[in-house]
C-alpha cells in the first residue's frame, strides 16, 4: 500500500499540561482546545498551513520529544504497517488503541520515530 502523508502534527510530551497552556496561549495568542479522552485532557492547535500541534501531559525523556505523528486520512493503517514491515523497517509500536483512533510508531533510517494515527471512524484494513 503507498501512502503519502498530507496532514502532520507535531505532538509534545509535557510535565505540567496547565502551565504549557498558560504558556503557549499567553505567549503566542494560540487558541489550544482542550480534548477529552486522556487524563488529564489534552491540548490541540491549528496552525496556518494545516500543521497542527498537540500536548500530552506524561513523562517523556528529551530527544523523544516532539514527536511528528501523520493523520492516515481514509484508513488501512494496518495494511501501511504491514507494508513498513515488509520494507524491514523498524516498528516500535503496533497498532494500538489512541485517543480517538488507532495509533502506530516506527523508525527512520536514523533512527527518529515517526508515528501514524487514524480515526477509528475509518477501517483498520483496506484490503
Amino acid at each position: 500500500m503507498s501512502f503519502k502523508p498530507k496532514q502532520a502534527s507535531i505532538v509534545y510530551y509535557v510535565s505540567d499540561i496547565g502551565r504549557t497552556e498558560t504558556f503557549y496561549n499567553e505567549t503566542f495568542g494560540l487558541s489550544l482546545e482542550r480534548m477529552e479522552g486522556a487524563e488529564p485532557y489534552w491540548l490541540q492547535g491549528n496552525l496556518e498551513g494545516g500543521m497542527e500541534l498537540v500536548f500530552f501531559q506524561q513523562e517523556a525523556v528529551r530527544g523523544s520529544t516532539p514527536a511528528i505523528v501523520f493523520t492516515v486520512p481514509v484508513g488501512g493503517i494496518d495494511d501501511i504497517i504491514a507494508d513498513l514491515e515488509a520494507k524491514a523497517v523498524t516498528i516500535v509500536t503496533p497498532v494500538s488503541e489512541a485517543p480517538g483512533g488507532w495509533s502506530a510508531e516506527f523508525l527512520d533510517p536514523d533512527g527518529f520515530t515517526i508515528g501514524l494515527w487514524q480515526s477509528e471512524a475509518f477501517p483498520r484494513s483496506l484490503q
